[in-house]
């Protein structure tokens, strides 16, 4: 094992095009609209780093800063920051009840950029580990 090994990072997006590849790779992808200036931000930058370190190559932790990438607010209807979302194209689990119901509905491709999880504001790491878990993530520490 190497003396200093380099910690995994939270990729900074510069544009609305790389998140494609990401979505296609099969995992979930948690993205972190923020602005450089804004105060909660910051506050919530180690939680994000933290969770890049421990997630790894399980999912996709992305940073997108409102103020450089062009229409990423627009794209996904940024109103605040920081505002988080996770993305992802695994199927959802359904309930039996869910499943009852879904019969009865025409079935149509989903768009794979609708959010699967939504929140702004200060959020608690814990509530985020639940989420990537959901969606098929695994801790790698």
């Amino acid at each position: 094992m190497p003396l200093f090994s380099r910690k995994p990072k939270p990729v900074k997006m510069q544009s609305l095009d790389e998140l494609k590849p990401m979505i296609e790779s099969g995992k979930p992808v948690l993205l972190d609209f923020m602005q450089v200036n804004c105060r909660s931000c910051k506050i919530m930058d180690g939680i994000v780093n933290e969770l890049a370190e421990e997630y790894g190559e399980s999912a996709h932790i992305v940073k997108v800063d409102v103020g450089v990438v062009p229409g990423a607010a627009q794209a996904f209807q940024i109103r605040s920051t920081p505002t988080f979302m996770v993305l992802s194209n695994t199927p959802p689990k359904v309930s039996k009840k869910a499943a009852k119901r879904a019969k009865d509905r025409p079935k149509g491709r989903q768009n794979p950029l609708a959010p699967r999880w939504r929140s702004s504001g200060l959020v608690k790491k814990d509530q985020f580990q639940r989420v990537l878990e959901r969606e098929g993530a695994v801790k790698a520490l």
